[in-house]
């Protein structure tokens, strides 16, 4: 980063801006003239009225009394010399007060700011020539930021392409990797060293994504490229475009809402797999499971699947031996599929609310929930009160109810009272706020599963009494994510939590996880311990870690933050202070 002294030396060196100097630099010229010529006049009434003065004082004489300091210990007697005084005055209020500054701004400051703001756009044009193996984000909406500190955590660079350039540089000096150019430029790609990327992300809309494949083909045939798809109508365009994935976002928070529903048969739904193993959720409403502790479950034992979280109120909690399974629980579960199979068989048995489950809002998001449900023979209503999405939506679910949710006549006519579960899938997330503590005040006993846009809203929808909040962000993120590190999704709800798989840092070698004390320093919970090549489930606080093994823990980009904050990053102060 250069200095301001070095820039100001290379703005004034700079011929052009020597052009723009002129004019200042001339006005300086007659300022000191006027300044000499007062200091001349000074000396000659100061000896008509008997004063001696030497030339250096006159010079002084002149600038205090141009720049109304006046600091008053030289003086003339007469009126000759006090008419000459305020002339002075009148004279430096105009050259040093206003042309001064005008002239300053418009000469000096404003082209030096103009070549400064234009040097670092032209820094932020271009990738340096080693950059490689990185990530391309091409649009900045709500999952770009989130991606780019989730990758920055596991040791993968990223950077954002932001046309304008003003918000670029603002961008920039927030800590925001970028890169200013157009989307749909080859020159902004290539300067971006995309052909060298580890993946880009296209994630305008779908015909602006369709020019961004294109135009990242013409460089390279062989980079990945991740496209959101708006439409499932623009899948295919996309993915002749070029696009290696194609993910259809909205369409898969809805499938991923609807594999929560605890609706029907009671089953184990998966929500994602790190190796052989999947990762799972399943309800113990209904069931000889609720009111019991998690280790009263004991079902390591006759099933062969691990307790790694509980999800309570919209909160993931450690799976304590001693944690009580209240009828709204969610206990998360990690085991093969055939162990899951078996639990399955545990849990057929016993039928759930058989009554249709309520979604709010018939967009993109309620409607592929509600065909999801549906494929699972589920009955559903949805409520929706704009009547042009009427046409899209006849035929999906049961029934469709037309009118506003915030009226309690809708909502009772959809069924409320009795129903076993409520989606709010409306993209308002202030909207989505008042829903949960409507329908958790019509109905406390439903499980409430809401769907969230921005992050930032998460905390609030929680507190609003959600059982679950899907964020769309971090959906969109952990899904980049999971196919820019080349493992399966997990998306275990709008925290953001997902699988982190992280090497052990020495200072924790030969200890073991009680000492470590992970969980109350970071909020990862370590589900498992790959060493060896062997995994290692649910490992007892008395394991003894041992070096090149890894830690899979369960957790948010926040609690990896905090994990490298206390292990690895003081490691390397220590380091840094042997040397």
């Amino acid at each position: 980063m250069k200095t301001v002294a070095a820039e100001l030396a290379g703005f004034f060196f700079h011929s052009a801006s020597r052009a723009q100097l002129r004019p200042f630099l001339q006005f300086l010229g007659v300022l000191a003239g006027f300044v000499a010529l007062y200091g001349v006049v000074f000396h000659l009434i100061m000896a008509w009225e008997g004063q001696d003065h030497s030339w250096f004082t006159g010079v002084y004489w002149a600038l205090t009394v141009m720049s109304t300091l006046g600091f008053g210990d030289i003086t003339f007697q007469s009126d000759l010399g006090r008419a000459f005084s305020s002339l002075v005055l009148i004279t430096g209020v105009v050259l040093l007060l206003i042309i001064l500054p005008f002239l300053f701004i418009r000469s000096v400051y404003a082209p030096w700011l103009e070549q400064r703001t234009h040097s670092r756009v032209l820094a932020l044009r271009s990738l340096p020539e080693d950059v490689a193996d990185h990530v391309l984000i091409c649009a900045n909406d709500p999952i770009a930021q989130g991606l780019i500190r989730r990758l920055r955590v596991s040791g993968v660079q990223a950077y954002l392409i932001e046309p304008d350039p003003d918000t670029a540089m603002s961008m920039s000096e927030r800590g925001i990797p970028v890169v200013t150019g157009e989307i749909d430029s080859v020159r902004t790609y290539r300067a971006a060293r995309a052909d060298r990327a580890r993946l880009v992300v296209a994630n305008a809309s779908d015909m602006v994504n369709s020019n961004i494949i294109l135009t990242v083909r013409e460089l390279s045939e062989s980079v990945p490229i991740v496209a959101f798809a708006e439409s499932l109508d623009s899948v295919d365009v996309l993915e002749l475009s070029g696009a290696t994935h194609v993910l259809t976002l909205t369409h898969r928070l809805g499938e991923q809402l609807a594999s929560r529903v605890a609706a029907g048969s009671a089953h184990a739904n998966v929500v994602g797999r790190f190796g052989d193993l999947l990762v799972a959720e399943f309800p113990v409403h209904n069931t000889p499971f609720q009111g019991r502790t998690v280790e009263d479950l004991d079902l390591e034992n006759f099933t062969g699947v691990a307790i790694v979280g509980v999800w309570q109120r919209g909160r993931l909690q450690p799976a304590a031996g001693d944690l009580v399974l209240d009828p709204l629980s969610v206990p998360v579960v990690v085991g093969t599929a055939q162990q899951l199979a078996e639990l399955d068989e545990v849990l057929v048995i016993y039928d759930a609310n058989p009554h249709p489950v309520l979604i709010i809002g018939g967009g993109k998001v309620g409607r592929a929930a509600a065909r999801a449900l549906k494929d699972r023979n589920i009955p559903v209503n949805i409520v929706e009160r704009n009547r042009e999405l009427e046409p899209k939506i006849v035929g999906i679910p049961d029934r469709l109810i037309l009118g506003d949710a915030a009226e309690r006549h809708v909502l009772d006519d959809a069924g409320i009272a009795d129903t076993p579960c409520v989606l709010l899938t409306t993209h308002d997330d202030a909207v989505n706020v008042y829903l949960t503590v409507y329908c958790r005040r019509l109905n406390p006993e439903a499980r409430i599963l809401t769907r969230a846009t921005h992050r930032r809203n998460i905390e609030a929808i929680q507190r609003a009494g959600a059982d679950l909040v899907l964020s769309y962000a971090s959906f969109g993120e952990q899904a980049v994510f999971s196919i820019a590190r080349g493992r399966d999704t997990v998306l275990l709800g709008g925290e953001g939590l997902s699988i982190h798989h992280i090497p052990l840092p020495e200072c924790l070698e030969g200890k073991t996880l009680a000492e470590a004390n992970i969980w109350t320093s970071t909020g990862l919970n370590v589900i498992a311990i790959d060493q060896d090549d062997r995994l290692l489930l649910t490992p007892s606080s008395e394991h003894e870690l041992v070096a090149r093994s890894e830690l899979v823990a369960l957790g948010s980009t926040e609690h990896r933050e905090r994990f490298h904050e206390v292990y690895q990053s003081n490691l390397s102060d220590r380091r840094a202070a042997r040397i």
